[in-house]
């Protein structure tokens, strides 16, 4: 068996890519890295066959220092410890970021990598809620809307009035792979604490499915009020984004 791995680029392993997310099943949150020319690829041959490929991004854009996404077909996956290797070797890849409900690239991070840190929580939809706070409305917002200074998340298309006085906002982003969209939204600083966060990501996960969209989320690690905020909005954790150095040899 001949293994190579050599530099490629997207339109070469892109049904390579779409076997993945469609395997995966999830929402890969660096989707857009190889459209925004963020990344590196490398295609895996076995005999002169393709049979994978390998992505590579970095911490600064012009870097390529962190494999970030990693396939082998099922029938070649036997061999994708000796992929993984001939990839680190060919990219001189120092680090590897991962989800850890992306399975095989998991896999190989628990094998060939250490100091492994957790940079975030990884959500997906769960059940149905029926929150609503008393004397509040959620509406999607206008031109006219006068919207507080937000310190986080962007502005959101859908917002949460009290008493006429927009409190928190909302949206999706849809710059994942299909059928996954992100939730976002904050809450003005003197309104917290009151249930509005969940509230509107309780109604934007309605817009979100009317929209053709799957529904997700993230927030970092630390951010305990985030976590139990979409928690209580029927979200669930699903994974951990996580990161790790990869072991020299020798």
């Amino acid at each position: 068996m001949k293994f190579k791995v050599k530099k490629s680029d997207l339109n070469q392993v892109q049904a390579l890519r779409l076997l993945f997310l469609h395997e995966a099943n999830l929402q890969f949150i660096r989707n857009a890295f190889h459209e925004r020319k963020w990344s590196d690829l490398y295609a895996f041959e076995m005999d002169g066959v393709r049979v994978g490929y390998g992505g590579i991004s970095g911490s600064e854009r012009s870097n390529r220092d962190t494999i970030f996404e990693f396939y082998v077909l099922p029938t070649y996956r036997k061999y994708s410890r000796e992929f993984f290797a001939e990839l680190i070797k060919k990219s001189a890849a120092k680090y590897i970021e991962c989800q850890t409900n992306d399975k095989l690239l998991h896999n190989m991070l628990l094998e060939f990598a250490t100091k492994i840190e957790t940079q975030a929580i990884l959500f997906s939809d769960h059940r149905t809620t029926d929150l609503k706070p008393e004397n509040v409305e959620v509406r999607l917002r206008t031109a006219t809307d006068k919207i507080f200074e937000h310190k986080v998340e962007p502005e959101g298309d859908y917002v949460i009035l009290e008493n006429d006085e927009i409190v928190a906002t909302g949206g999706f982003l849809t710059h994942y792979n299909f059928p996954y969209a992100d939730l976002y939204m904050e809450v003005k600083e003197d309104h917290r604490r009151k249930g509005y966060g969940s509230y509107i990501i309780q109604e934007v996960k309605k817009y979100c499915y009317l929209a053709g969209r799957v529904p997700a989320a993230r927030c970092n690690v630390d951010n305990i009020g985030s976590r139990s905020t979409l928690l209580k909005a029927g979200m669930m954790i699903c994974g951990y984004k996580v990161s790790a150095l990869i072991k020299v040899e020798g």
